[in-house]
């Protein structure tokens, strides 16, 4: 691979992510999670298969860094047990491309037979889709085409699906006041722990 071909690579991820729908559509998601976890004490679980999944296990871990309670629930593991992490006053985050992943479809079906008033927020690259369709909130990714040479691999969809995870923990934050207190006393070891802790005093 020559450089050309590098910068082009750099190029189409970074228009895909210029290419985002921007729209108050990421107000009413975040209106949802702040109403559920921090007006109503609930949390906000997220599910993703494959891929996504581990997307969406970064955007929990971000969460929680940054004073909003998330937990990754594995749609599979969903099916046999793991559902019951899921309370009244939670929200659902679900991420996936096509907005038919089976495993996705079955757990919100499972999760609605339990809680039938659950906030639903979809992050998807098919807005026709059944989940796209149930939700409370749909996030566009804009469908971007993959990078990868066989246009299947999920990657320049797997950035655009980060990007919009990023805007939702920034808005988040804005909307709870997180400063660098609170931020402190989620990070007691590593640099950001130290640098949070000097910037508060």
């Amino acid at each position: 691979m020559n450089l050309e071909d590098i910068k082009l690579i750099i190029e189409q991820e970074a228009e895909a992510i210029r290419n985002i729908p921007v729209n108050d559509k990421y107000s009413k998601a975040v209106d949802i999670i702040i109403e559920q976890v921090h007006n109503q004490n609930g949390k906000l679980v997220i599910s993703g298969m494959g891929k996504a999944g581990q997307i969406g296990q970064n955007m929990a871990t971000t969460f929680c860094s940054t004073g909003t309670p998330a937990i990754f629930l594995h749609p599979s593991e969903a099916q046999h047990g793991d559902l019951g992490i899921l309370q009244r006053n939670d929200v659902l985050l679900l991420i996936t491309n096509s907005g038919k992943t089976r495993e996705i479809i079955e757990l919100l079906d499972l999760a609605l037979n339990i809680y039938s008033n659950i906030p639903v927020i979809v992050i998807t690259g098919n807005t026709d889709s059944f989940l796209a369709n149930e939700a409370n909130v749909c996030l566009f990714t804009g469908h971007p085409e993959e990078v990868c040479p066989l246009k299947l691999t999920p990657t320049t969809s797997i950035t655009v699906m980060t990007v919009i995870g990023d805007l939702l923990v920034i808005k988040t934050m804005k909307r709870i006041n997180f400063d660098e207190k609170e931020y402190a006393k989620r990070h007691h070891g590593g640099y950001l722990g130290d640098v949070s802790r000097l910037r508060s005093k």
